[in-house]
Order: C-alpha cells, then sequence, then structure tokens
C-alpha cells in the first residue's frame, strides 16, 4: 500500500513510530506536513498539491493534527476523503472529538459514563452552576486547552467563582465539573484501534499534581482494565465516529467515567508502558479495514 501521514514534524515519536510498522510491513510511506499542503477543489477530480506539484493518489491516510491546527487540518484530511483515499480517522470524527463540548453532550445521550459537567455564558449563572455540578472542589476548563494547559483545580466556591469571573471576563469558553476525588490524580489511557481496546495505562499524577498528564510530570504503568472499562472506552470511541483514538477514564464509586477522547493520542508513552505494538496494530487495521480494500480497488482503476 501507499500512505500518507499528516504530520507537522516527521520527528515525532508517533509519526516515527507509524512509518516504521508500515515500512517493516513492506508499505510505501510519505510524510506530509498538513499545512504545507493546498487543495484544487473541483466538481469532477479534486486534488491535493504540495510544494508546487500533485499528490499522487494514496490507498490510506493517517491523520496526525494537532489541536492548534484542527480546522485547516480537517479540511485537508477531508479533501483526500473527496478523492477516495481511506481516512484512518474520518474528518468529521476528528471535528467532533475536538469540539469538548459537543463530544460531552453526545456521550451524554448515548449513556456514556461522566463527571457532572456545567457550561454557562453569563456571570450571573456562576454560583448556581458551582452548585449544580456537586459544589466545590471543582475542575475548571478551557475548552480549548490540551496536555493539561488550562485545567485548573479551585478548592473552595470563593475561588471557584474568582476563577470563573476571570476566565469569563477574557470570553474564554469553560466547562466545570465535579471533582472526582476517588480517582487520586489518576487517570486510565485506553488505547482504542477498531473497536477494541489494545492497550492501556494508569497515568498518575506528580506529586501535590492533580492532572494527571504525562506533559505535566505524570508518570504511567500498565494497568489490567474491567469489563466495565473496556466497554466504555470502546462505547466512547464509537461514538466519537472514531476508528483509532485515546479514551481517558476516571475511576470513580459511580463506575468509569469518560474524561476526554482524543483523536491523535501519542504512542510513546503507551508504547513504553505497555511494551506494545501499538503502531503495528494501527497499520495492521488499516490493511484489513473493508473501506481501504474498496478504496485500493479504485486507485488501481
Amino acid at each position: 500500500m501507499k500512505i500518507a501521514i499528516l504530520s507537522r514534524n516527521a520527528k515525532l515519536y508517533s509519526t516515527k513510530r507509524l512509518k516504521e510498522a508500515a515500512e517493516a510491513r513492506g508499505h510505501e510511506v510519505d510524510i506530509i506536513d498538513t499545512l504545507h499542503c493546498y487543495m484544487d477543489i473541483t466538481s469532477s477530480r479534486p486534488t491535493v498539491r504540495y510544494h508546487g506539484e500533485e499528490l499522487p493518489f494514496y490507498d490510506a491516510v493517517i491523520p496526525r493534527i494537532g489541536a492548534s491546527i484542527t480546522f485547516y487540518g480537517t479540511a485537508v484530511a477531508r479533501q483526500f476523503e473527496m478523492m477516495g483515499t481511506f481516512n484512518v480517522n474520518e474528518s468529521v470524527a476528528i471535528s467532533r472529538s475536538r469540539d469538548k463540548l459537543r463530544s460531552l453532550q453526545l456521550l451524554s445521550r448515548k449513556g456514556i459514563g461522566l463527571p457532572r459537567t456545567g457550561f454557562a455564558s453569563k456571570p450571573d449563572n456562576i454560583k448556581d452552576l458551582i452548585k449544580n455540578v456537586g459544589g466545590a472542589p471543582l475542575v475548571i476548563k478551557l475548552l480549548e486547552g490540551t496536555q493539561g494547559i488550562g485545567v485548573v483545580l479551585a478548592d473552595t466556591a470563593k475561588a471557584a467563582e474568582s476563577i470563573i469571573e476571570a476566565f469569563m471576563g477574557l470570553k474564554a469558553n469553560i466547562l466545570v465539573q465535579e471533582y472526582i476525588k476517588e480517582a487520586g490524580g489518576a487517570d486510565i489511557r485506553c488505547l482504542v484501534v477498531g473497536g477494541k481496546v489494545v492497550a492501556a495505562m494508569k497515568r498518575q499524577g506528580a506529586e501535590g499534581e492533580f492532572r494527571s498528564n504525562l506533559h505535566r510530570g505524570g508518570s504511567a504503568t500498565i494497568v489490567k482494565l474491567t469489563k466495565a472499562e473496556r466497554e466504555t472506552a470502546v462505547n466512547a470511541a464509537k461514538v466519537m465516529g472514531l476508528n483509532v483514538c485515546g479514551v481517558d477514564l476516571l475511576q470513580s464509586q459511580n463506575g468509569p467515567m469518560v474524561m476526554e477522547v482524543n483523536s491523535s493520542p501519542g504512542l510513546e508513552g503507551i508504547e513504553s508502558a505497555t511494551e506494545k505494538d501499538v503502531a503495528g496494530m494501527i497499520i495492521e487495521f488499516i490493511e484489513k479495514s473493508p473501506k481501504n480494500r474498496l478504496n485500493r480497488t479504485r486507485g488501481q482503476g
């Protein structure tokens, strides 16, 4: 197969591993900088151009699109879809998962466990907003935040009011969530590929840190999932429409709760913690996908 990886940096661990895994299985791989793509949008023959030349037909594309370029990145991914290329994660699914509010609403509608969450626009709603999620302590999150940035733990109602007022004064969109104390500053990252959890790790926040992100100094260890945790991760991926994703779970007294669904999960932490060839599993999924086989036939026609 001929595979394209959409990535802004060919030296990133995840990008390198995907390329290595694909080439080890005999495939041809090109790493394409998403922002250097430009599109020829026509009714008869849509194309993608890159560095002054038209890109060839690819059997599959693996989008590694950062949150900061979601709009343009999904437009490029969508253009490949218009050309008949199999997209590991379709553009609409990436957009859906990147909108934290929308994704929580969709998960809630399907009955998937979530921390109690509030969203409001006007400052006069603050006290009731805090009360409605169970009061302090609570977590305040920027909708556009990533890797734990823009996530604040407010220990008291007064502190929560001040933080929310400050964010609203900056016209920032925020979520207010109940704090799951029993999680103990830890979460579980489940890597879902093709409707199955292929690897899972427990991420523990650094001492004094409630955020478990590895970018914030957290540590990762292998973990054995319960049936409920596995089912929750698989169902969350299905609701988002993502074939490959990271589902972050909190362990609560009411069962597993989804914190986030990540459409471009990093592979370094989970491959190191579990010693599993997750990149190889992603390539194997592409090889076995019926949609990919259909598009390969079209591309050869």
